[in-house]
């Protein structure tokens, strides 16, 4: 099992837009309702902090690898090539190439009405790292640091995306 996972600031920005474009889901007036909302489990989806934490438990199953988005962004080729370890798939160097180019989110969102039709113009929206800068405001920012810290910060789970998020990138 492959458990992608992502800095929580950017996946509440990430479905703030993904809700407010997606008609079949609840949409939000203003950033302040959406994080509110996010912060206070009234997500249709749960809570990430509850998903974070139920995968945490697998975490150190031989059967799971665990990698950042924050990790594939700094280094795609290394991620390809883990990924491709784990999985005993053995790759030429055109072939790591070609997963690497076909990877990369400009490739996906280029792609996407392709491989996703309709849908894929609402899934591959920017693909970057720390935009929650553009939206949290510092009262926001400290309150998702506790929040963090209370839930994950002290679980294998935790401490990859701490070290992801506040350490390298």
């Amino acid at each position: 099992i492959l458990l992608l996972i992502r800095n929580p600031k950017d996946v509440a920005t990430s479905f703030y837009h993904f809700t407010n474009v997606l008609s079949t889901l609840p949409s939000y007036d203003t950033w302040d309702d959406f994080f509110t909302a996010f912060m206070t489990n009234r997500m249709p989806w749960g809570s990430y902090f509850e998903y974070l934490s139920s995968w945490n438990k697998y975490a150190d199953d031989e059967n799971v690898m665990t990698i950042t988005y924050e990790e594939l962004k700094e280094n795609r080729v290394l991620g390809v090539k883990n990924i491709a370890a784990f999985f005993g798939i053995s790759l030429t160097e055109k072939e790591l190439e070609l997963v690497v180019e076909r990877s990369s989110f400009q490739s996906m969102k280029k792609n996407s009405q392709k491989t996703h039709g309709a849908f894929g113009n609402i899934l591959f929206r920017k693909g970057d790292v720390r935009d929650w800068k553009n939206l949290f405001s510092e009262d926001q920012n400290e309150k998702m640091d506790k929040a963090f810290e209370e839930h994950i910060a002290g679980t294998k789970l935790g401490r990859k995306l701490k070290y992801e998020v506040y350490c390298k990138v």
